[in-house]
């Protein structure tokens, strides 16, 4: 696999990958034409799935390749993976206040006011949210394009793949609703998986960036955790926990186990 993908640039790389994530995206969505109704509590189980591996991302997959990727430079080693933490969560912060848009088991849209049907906010929320996961993709096969390493190649599928597993439930938490909503199951399964089309435009632009402007890679890499986590912290686990539950949790702690098994064995 490793061998597959270093025969391309980078560029491409991250178009496959986030090619595959989307398709699990697909894959989540497309639910709705075997099952009449999902349970809330396995939607609950799988968003709190979703939340751990994105933590895990987060941390073994981009903040620690970001602060070992400045060491060495004119700025403090932690400078720059602060910096882009806290950029990339701002970023996303703006992007929720401004942009209308539609949680789930909310009956309020956030954002600037807007005519925009329910089922198309919905949509919208997490359209917006899977741009931080496809710029990690991205980010991730720059960075290992810069170091010419098979390991980072190694990390970035890593990382690709943990993100294509958390992918599946959120397919699913678009098109679960629209489809409780009343929607038929095509148009359900439409929106939900156009909401993952958004990563390989994402991933391109990520790749990029740091592939031409090299001093961006550590700001880059700790940008995208920064957005994943506030990602996690804003929508995935609040919705994980509506119900009260503590089981939401455990999968939260088996969804971080997993990634980073992955990311380990992967190394």
């Amino acid at each position: 696999m490793i061998q597959f993908f270093a025969q391309y640039p980078p560029i491409v790389q991250a178009l496959i990958a986030t090619t595959y994530t989307w398709g699990m995206t697909a894959l989540g969505a497309g639910i709705v034409f075997t099952s009449k109704q999902i349970s809330k509590k396995m939607l609950n189980l799988a968003l709190g799935f979703a939340a751990g591996v994105m933590i895990a991302a987060s941390f073994f997959s981009l903040l620690l390749p970001a602060i070992e990727a400045s060491r060495g430079g004119d700025a403090p080693a932690w400078f720059p993976a602060v910096t882009g933490f806290l950029l990339g969560g701002f970023f996303l912060w703006a992007v929720d206040k401004y942009i209308p848009h539609l949680h789930m088991n909310t009956e309020e849209a956030e954002g600037s006011k807007s005519s925009l049907s329910r089922s198309l906010l919905l949509v919208l929320a997490v359209t917006l949210h899977n741009i931080p996961e496809g710029l990690a993709v991205g980010v991730a096969f720059g960075a290992a394009a810069i170091h010419n390493d098979a390991s980072y190649i190694a990390a970035a599928l890593s990382l690709a793949v943990g993100i294509g597993i958390q992918n599946f439930p959120e397919g699913l938490a678009v098109s679960a609703p629209l489809r409780g909503e009343g929607i038929s199951r095509w148009k359900s399964f439409f929106w939900g998986q156009f909401s993952g089309l958004v990563e390989p435009i994402s991933a391109v632009i990520g790749a990029a960036a740091v592939y031409f402007i090299q001093p961006l890679l550590p700001y880059a890499l700790s940008f995208a955790a920064g957005a994943m986590i506030f990602v996690t912290s804003e929508e995935l686990i609040p919705e994980a926990e509506s119900e009260g539950s503590d089981l939401p949790t455990l999968a939260l702690m088996v969804g971080f186990a997993v990634m980073m098994l992955l990311d380990v064995a992967f190394s």
